[in-house]
């Protein structure tokens, strides 16, 4: 073997080095300057861009708008394990009144911001109908895995502030409730503007029928975990072995079966992952399956982020000022402003709707719903799509998470 074979570069192992390299970075860099928590998203992404700018073979990931099953699998993955553990992190769901503020924020604002971003989609950038609906749902919801810095803290830890429980619970069902606004997009695209030849079916099937579904499956499924880890056999309970990779494999057998009967598995996770925790809520099993599911949603959404930061010079290469304008609009004028709004009339104090309002980080379910629509539809605007997608993602994780520890500390005082 010659010396020039012998140190041939694999890009498959620069890749590895050059991801151990940023994770490393991105969570070390930030405690030079700061005890809080590293702001570990934004710095992901920006440093796998300079990554793939100065060294190409980094990249790890295809080009999602040529490739899209591989984030989407990837995505979904992440999103999965990122609802159950957000439903396992509520210690109390009582009185209802507190789930007031949730129940605003997906009623009102949700569809708010998806209306307001169709519009601006098919006014400013020119899209078609379809794509500006698909536009709205796929960035309206609070992401549940880059959300945490806002959300209650792991089981058993009480205290559970209100902004934190809210947008905890948003995180946690928004996901899931966006899916019929994309199926609405993916119809429009398939079917035209025709609503009498679908608006019934879309409101039967994928509105009533698979949230549904997915609720109760979920709430099954929590039951049915609960009962073989906590009482089948009951003189030797399978939590009393610790082993989170059983719970795991319910969380993927709840989503894969509820998604066999067309509900929704994100809806069913995250209800499941709120029923468990009601069982036998002082076990000391829910603390550690809560920080065996939250090392696999890092290690996941870590891959993920890089990813998408090596992909990003790629996606943004053709943006406009219009889609910047859209972008900023949307994480400066209509979260906010929808959120307010939505939240007009609750007992929040004002300072605390401002932050509920303000905090709802776009990330990785975005693209996880962008990759599901591009793998079932062909749109004619997959390229803006993805440059504005993938802007508001940026944008949105370095306006998040450079201000979410102060905005948080504030709220607490």
């Amino acid at each position: 073997m010659s010396s020039d074979s012998f140190f041939a570069f694999d890009t498959y192992h620069i890749a590895l080095a050059v991801t151990g390299v940023i994770v490393i970075s991105a969570r070390w860099l930030p405690r030079l300057v700061s005890r809080a928590e590293p702001v570990f998203a934004p710095l992901m992404i920006l440093f796998g861009a300079a990554a793939a700018m100065v060294i190409p073979a980094a990249s790890f990931m295809p080009d999602p708008r040529e490739a899209p099953l591989v984030w989407e699998r990837m995505s979904e993955l992440a999103v999965i394990v990122a609802l159950f553990g957000t439903g396992m992190r509520i210690d109390t769901i009582s009185p209802w009144r507190k789930w007031s503020p949730t129940v605003r924020m997906l009623g009102i604002a949700m569809p708010l911001t998806i209306a307001a971003v169709a519009l601006l989609g098919v006014g400013l950038e020119g899209l078609t109908v379809a794509a500006a609906i698909l536009l709205g749902a796929v960035i309206a919801p609070t992401d549940p895995v880059l959300a945490a810095d806002v959300q209650v803290g792991p089981p058993q830890e009480g205290r559970e502030h209100p902004v934190r429980f809210t947008l905890t619970t948003e995180a946690g069902l928004n996901d899931g409730l966006a899916f019929p606004f994309v199926y609405l997009g993916l119809v429009v695209a398939a079917e035209g503007l025709n609503p009498g030849a679908w608006a019934l079916d879309w409101l039967v099937w994928d509105v009533v029928y698979r949230i549904a579904v997915g609720t109760v499956a979920g709430w099954a499924g929590g039951r049915a975990l609960a009962l073989v880890l906590f009482s089948v056999p009951r003189n030797a309970p399978l939590a009393d072995t610790g082993s989170g990779v059983v719970a795991l494999a319910g969380v993927l057998l709840c989503y894969g079966s509820t998604e066999l009967v067309e509900g929704y598995g994100f809806i069913a996770v995250a209800v499941m992952g709120l029923t468990l925790r009601r069982e036998e809520k002082d076990h000391r099993f829910h603390r550690r399956l809560h920080d065996f599911t939250e090392s696999i949603e890092h290690a996941l959404t870590a891959l993920l982020l890089i990813a998408l930061g090596s992909v990003l010079p790629m996606l943004l290469a053709d943006l406009t000022w219009s889609q910047v304008c859209i972008a900023l609009i949307l994480i400066l004028i209509i979260r906010p402003v929808s959120g307010w709004l939505s939240l007009t009339g609750s007992q929040m104090p004002h300072r605390d709707r401002a932050v509920v309002a303000v905090y709802g980080v776009r990330g990785i379910g975005s693209i996880y719903y962008l990759c599901y629509a591009m793998s079932h539809v062909d749109f004619v605007n997959e390229s803006e799509l993805w440059s504005l997608v993938g802007l508001v993602i940026l944008l949105s994780t370095i306006l998040h998470g450079f201000s979410v520890n102060w905005a948080m500390r504030r709220i607490e005082d």
